[in-house]
Formats: structure tokens, sequence, C-alpha cells
């Protein structure tokens, strides 16, 4: 909770998992907009940009890719050539 009490923003975007009362009053009483899907099992459904949300496999494929050349930044990938030493 603290991290999203620090955080400056205009919007935030995020899973399911970050679908808490406490969260989504925190960040709109600062004027930050949620944009968070609600949970299947919630009793009000609150309404959040679709449009947006379905964008966030841009960034999330970002960070796939990151974590792949990961291990050839770090030297981790391994080749004939790094074994024989």
């Amino acid at each position: 909770m603290e991290l999203v009490e620090s955080m400056d923003a205009t919007c935030v975007l995020a899973n399911k998992a970050y679908d808490t009362d406490d969260i989504i009053l925190s960040l709109s009483s600062r004027g930050i907009v949620p944009i968070i899907p609600p949970r299947m099992n919630k009793k009000s459904q609150r309404p959040y940009d679709k449009n947006i949300y379905k964008k966030r496999h841009v960034i999330e494929n970002f960070f796939l890719k990151m974590k792949e050349w990961r291990s050839i930044s770090t030297r981790y990938f391994k080749n004939i050539h790094s074994l024989k030493s």
C-alpha cells in the first residue's frame, strides 16, 4: 500500500489482483484513474477503460523480451565456445 500512496501518476494500469477497495479508493481520492478490471465475484462491477486495458499486453511483451535477452546480456547463455574454457 505504501507504493500506491507514494505514486504520482494520472492513471494506473493493473490486473485483477489489484482490485481491492483500499487501492481503488486510495487512487481515486488522489485523482488517479484506476484502470483495473473488477473481479468476477464482485457484486458491483465498476466500469474501467477496456480499450486501454487491452493494450496492456504491449507492456507485458516488452518485459518478456527483456527477460529473454537477460540470459544473453548476463552471459547465462551457454554455447560450445563458452563451455570449452
